[in-house]
């Protein structure tokens, strides 16, 4: 069964359910307790404002049935979403959860469905003000940085990402949920790891986006070497070779090849290819006096279909869409 509700009636039955439901669980300070409705299963989410107006959120909950959300476009804050259990999917090819994160910026959220399937939901939420982001790095005269402007839109479409779910990042929220302190050590604990958190998520986006790189541990000729089989890639986006090919090309393992993407670029060798697939997609699309099957082959996709979910996926928006010059919802 699927229940369907909107962002207000959610909100409702959250506030009935813990306005009826006594306290049975002992609340630290800057801590609120939100007990699960019956109606959508059992669980809490805990809410910890971990600095002042910087709040976490703690799911550890399970639904009985599948949830459908229509959230109405409003304007959003900042918002950085981790799940170890279970998944959120949107109308637009979104996904939170096996396998990937999620990077809302603020601005404005566009009207959209978002499904719960029926699953138990671990992981966390981190929300504040694109202002107090700015907070964080004070050389800058108390404003966001040009390299995070894509998280503060003001008006406009809010930026979403989907950076993938890395070891690091898993660790860091499964530490974030099992935290072994209490009150105020508590709180200082969890401040340094929502940072953490935060940077994890963002370093291989910001890394792509201007070219960032971390500190390389890969010898300076194998360095060229990725970067060769970097330039393989987007000469070939329609028809690249696999993994195995490129690695015999460049002359490194396939193993060594897959290191080097994410030490060098933040993601997988297909990952990267997938997102120039996509920015090249776009800019054809952009262009116009081309069909969407043109463009889907002129990137490698044999099936239109696979080529629309995974550009609305990156995008937020159809292939169609966008060749109706209608507005990208990810920040590109």
């Amino acid at each position: 069964m699927t229940v369907t509700l909107t962002e207000k009636e959610e909100w409702e039955l959250w506030a009935e359910a813990n306005h009826n439901s006594p306290q049975q669980l002992e609340q630290e300070p800057f801590t609120i307790l939100h007990k699960v409705p019956n109606q959508f299963g059992k669980g809490y989410v805990q809410q910890i404002e971990v600095h002042p107006h910087l709040w976490l959120e703690i799911w550890d909950y399970e639904y009985h049935d599948d949830v459908l959300c229509k959230m109405p476009e409003c304007n959003h804050l900042v918002q950085f979403s981790v799940l170890l259990c279970g998944k959120v999917i949107d109308e637009y090819g979104g996904q939170v959860g096996e396998g990937y994160t999620m990077i809302s910026g603020s601005g404005v959220q566009r009207q959209m469905l978002v499904e719960y399937p029926k699953s138990r939901y671990v992981g966390v939420n981190i929300h504040m003000s694109p202002s107090l982001l700015a907070t964080f790095f004070p050389n800058e005269v108390w404003k966001i940085p040009h390299q995070l402007s894509l998280l503060a839109k003001g008006n406009d479409w809010q930026t979403l990402l989907y950076p993938e779910t890395t070891m690091a990042i898993g660790g860091i929220t499964q530490q974030i949920v099992n935290c072994p302190y209490q009150e105020m050590t508590k709180r200082i604990y969890l401040q340094a790891k929502v940072l953490e958190l935060m940077a994890l998520q963002l370093a291989p986006i910001l890394a792509n986006r201007y070219g960032l790189q971390p500190s390389p541990r890969l010898k300076a000729e194998t360095i060229a070497r990725i970067h060769y089989a970097k330039d393989i890639l987007l000469a070939h986006l329609e028809n690249p070779p696999s993994l195995l090919e490129l690695a015999q090309i460049v002359g490194v393992s396939d193993r060594t090849l897959q290191r080097g993407f994410r030490e060098l670029f933040g993601k997988t060798a297909f990952s990267y290819l997938t997102e120039k697939r996509m920015e090249s997609a776009e800019q054809l699309l952009r262009q116009g006096n081309i069909t969407i099957a043109e463009v889907a082959h002129r990137v490698g996709y044999s099936e239109p279909r696979r080529f629309a979910e995974a550009f609305r996926r990156r995008f937020g928006i159809t292939p169609s869409g966008c060749l109706l010059g209608k507005k990208s919802v990810s920040g590109t």
